[in-house]
């Protein structure tokens, strides 16, 4: 078996006849070869290190340099190709909500596969993994004998671990914020090749709202003629929209105060619009909502902001025996006042709360995210904003100025 030493030794040698490096030429040292461990041979050289964008303090990224550990046989070491920024980010940036600073952050991520060890045959739903393809990870379950790859399908991923909302550790390569991710045994993976990196990069965001829903339609509530409200129109209330009418669901209402959010949520599906700066009160906002439905209230209705009193308006938007999909609160937001009598109790509103997603909803948002562009809805341009990684405080800055909606980093900018 030809070992590491003798690779070098050829490789060296090569590229002295050809007239390139020469034997001692620093540029050989700075490359990393992973084949003598067993593993599917590498598509190309692959660095020593990797830059990692390393969340050091509050509302403070240090872009850090860190030894790319030895691929072992059930793990997968991966080129990000890029990555989103979700709102959780954006939290963790300003407050330190989790107490995980410093981490390396971003889970809306996708990458190619660069190496990977010699156990690694098939993705999480038995899919082929090879050398080059295009991956994008779920979670990392913990050591809980009750959950099973078959008991994720059923709760969320509220009990397991997901990359880029890791601790730090002897990796440091835990996040996709950076320009390589070492993915390890028993996590999950999914093979994404048929799919773009526009798409790939809205695969976790876009799972949250398979998953709400799914969610949704456990109340035997949300149909093809339902009368559907759907309020807040950042990327989250956004993909609830697209989710919506690829489902054929047309008679759709979105609820916001961005005159611009608005319009491209028309593109994206919504029949109606309803700007709430535009009435005083709310039973005039209620009015609005109410005459965007032909005189009609909401058969159901989605809370896709995280604004305590958006929450308690919406119950008013909802017919007697409507439905309600709570998913806008990722984070403690604060409480919200309702009156349950009149909101909830004399109205029989069919509420359910919604949070993450399951593996099984990955699976959906794939065929999703293909059918979204088959009918011509402009999903990809809610990608409004694309930093390189040395840039990464202004991309965190840019989205809690709420001036673009989807912002992603693509280590690969210059």
């Amino acid at each position: 078996m030809v070992n590491e030493q003798d690779v070098e030794r050829i490789v060296k040698q090569i590229l002295s006849e050809m007239g390139g490096s020469s034997a001692n030429s620093p540029a050989m040292g700075a490359f990393t070869s992973y084949t003598s461990l067993g593993g599917s041979t590498p598509s190309a050289d692959i660095p020593k290190t990797a830059h990692v964008a390393m969340l050091v303090e509050k509302e403070r990224f240090e872009v850090k340099e860190f030894p790319i550990p030895p691929v072992g046989d059930d793990d997968i070491l991966v080129r990000v190709e890029g990555c989103g920024v979700c709102g959780t980010d954006a939290h963790e940036f300003k407050r330190d909500p989790f107490n995980l600073i410093p981490v390396a952050l971003g889970h809306e991520g996708t990458g190619e596969i660069v190496a990977m060890g010699k156990n690694v045959k098939k993705d999480s739903a038995g899919k082929d993994l090879h050398i080059g393809d295009k991956v994008v990870t779920c979670m990392i379950f913990r050591d809980d004998p009750e959950i099973t790859m078959f008991d994720m399908n059923k709760q969320n991923v509220g009990e397991s671990d997901v990359y880029g909302l890791l601790p730090d550790d002897e990796y440091h390569l835990n996040g996709w914020f950076s320009d390589y991710i070492f993915i390890r045994g028993g996590s999950t993976v999914f093979n994404v090749s048929d799919l773009d990196l526009d798409s790939r990069i809205l695969i976790e965001p876009s799972a949250v709202l398979v998953h709400a829903v799914e969610r949704a339609k456990s109340t035997n509530i949300l149909r093809f003629n339902s009368r559907v409200a759907v309020q807040g129109c950042g990327p989250i209330g956004l993909l609830c929209i697209a989710v919506l009418r690829t489902m054929g669901i047309e008679n759709i209402t979105a609820i916001d105060g961005n005159e611009k959010r608005l319009e491209f949520a028309k593109r994206l599906g919504a029949g109606s619009t309803v700007n709430f700066n535009d009435f005083q009160g709310i039973e005039a906002l209620t009015k609005g909502v109410y005459d965007s439905f032909g005189g009609h209230l909401a058969d159901f209705a989605f809370q896709c902001t995280g604004n305590p009193k958006a929450h308690a308006n919406i119950y008013k938007f909802i017919r007697n025996g409507g439905g309600l999909c709570e998913l806008g609160f990722f984070v403690n937001g604060g409480n919200a006042e309702i009156n349950p009598h009149f909101d909830l109790c004399s109205k029989e509103i069919n509420l359910v709360g919604s949070w993450v997603y399951t593996l099984r909803d990955y699976g959906t948002t794939f065929d999703f995210l293909k059918r979204a562009k088959a009918i011509g809805l402009p999903v990809s341009e809610l990608i409004t904003h694309r930093f390189p990684l040395q840039e990464i405080n202004e991309a965190l800055k840019t989205n809690l100025a709420m001036t673009g909606l989807k912002i992603a980093i693509i280590p690969g900018n210059r």
